[in-house]
């Protein structure tokens, strides 16, 4: 027989108020709050990159920390609000949007024990990633799903290319050793791959360069084999594009465990079963 999913229990009143603020973008409340959550990230994430500014930390140092301690202090108890309006809080401390709103506050408090960690504050810029869901971006979130659909697919495609490039740049690498030699700059194998890959992907640094005739005839080669092989990944990723096939995520967070990217028809979450 199919295994019934039952909702469980209804969650208290102030969760079920809680959990539409602090999660859901497509309510009036919700969306103030994400809105007012990004303002705030920007501007602590101004804070850090003005205390980086040696000019601006001697004027300011104190001035700097005392708001950067109000930051983390307000995420804090955002992050900790998330948790409680959830029934089971574990499962999206361990989603990727968790995992970046702990590290938001981490790097204040490791400071306090070892010095330099605050530098890790820059990685509230992630938190940015919300401005998908605040905004309701639906046809970007579409898009993406899609492009995600399509590098899965062609993902094995694309990794026996890789791999068959690499078997190319070792070999034009180490023909062009031989041909130019340490005389010419091309010191050692390594050395020569690097230029071969340099110059098959059309970069050209220009920090080597063959002397030798035949040397320029094989770049020459390469250059032009440079353009066609660069088509080959994206000519494998517009035909998985062309075959993929996806709904339109919502931006509703299961109650739950806080799962977002529910199709718009999705009566239960698709990772715990939680009636949305």
């Amino acid at each position: 027989m199919p295994r019934v999913l039952h909702p469980g229990p209804e969650a208290p009143g102030w969760r079920r108020r809680l959990h539409e603020v602090v999660f859901e973008a497509d309510t009036p409340a919700g969306r103030r709050f994400d809105l007012l959550l990004l303002l705030l990230i920007l501007a602590s994430v101004g804070v850090v990159a003005a205390e980086s500014v040696p000019e601006l930390r001697a004027a300011h140092g104190p001035l700097f920390r005392k708001v950067e301690w109000l930051f983390t202090g307000l995420f804090t108890v955002e992050y900790v609000l998330r948790l409680v309006s959830l029934r089971r809080p574990a499962r999206w401390a361990r989603s990727l949007f968790g995992v970046v709103d702990l590290l938001a506050v981490l790097p204040t408090y490791l400071a306090l024990f070892l010095p330099g960690a605050q530098t890790l504050l820059v990685l509230r810029a992630l938190r940015l990633l919300r401005i998908f869901r605040v905004l309701k971006l639906a046809e970007f979130l579409a898009e993406a799903a899609v492009l995600r659909t399509a590098l899965v697919a062609s993902r094995r495609k694309i990794l026996v290319f890789l791999g068959a490039i690499l078997v190319l740049v070792l070999l034009l690498g180490s023909l062009m050793y031989l041909v130019e030699g340490e005389a010419n700059g091309f010191v050692s194998i390594p050395t020569s791959i690097y230029w071969a890959i340099v110059t098959l992907t059309t970069v050209g640094y220009g920090d080597l360069a063959p002397q030798t005739a035949v040397g320029r005839i094989l770049a020459s080669l390469i250059m032009l084999m440079g353009y066609g092989i660069l088509a080959v990944p994206t000519g494998i990723v517009t035909s998985e594009l062309m075959s993929a096939r996806s709904k339109i995520p919502t931006t509703q967070a299961c109650p739950d465990c806080g799962a977002e990217g529910h199709d718009a028809d999705a009566r239960h979450c698709k990772y715990c079963g939680q009636r949305l």
